[in-house]
């Protein structure tokens, strides 16, 4: 499971990664580029939310696990 030093240092090191990765990509990015710069900041900062809760909480459902829970119902009912 991990000690508690060792996730805020797993969680410190995935904020350097993110940072960095701001860092060198935003400038290549023109300023008439205003949709492609949202996009970037949105689907950085939710690449970013899910890796610090898969640091905190390992052992929570993957997207198959939760569409499984969702739909599984619905293919018995149809069965």
């Amino acid at each position: 499971k991990g000690s508690y030093k060792m996730k805020w240092g797993t969680i410190f090191l995935c904020c350097l990664g993110i940072f960095l990765m701001v860092l060198f990509q935003w400038p290549k990015l023109k300023k008439d580029q205003k949709k492609e710069k949202i996009s970037f900041l949105m689907l950085t900062s939710l690449g970013w939310i899910i890796a610090i809760c898969l640091i905190l909480f390992p052992d929570i459902p993957g997207p198959t696990q939760i569409i499984n829970y969702i739909f599984k119902p619905l293919g018995m009912l149809l069965e």
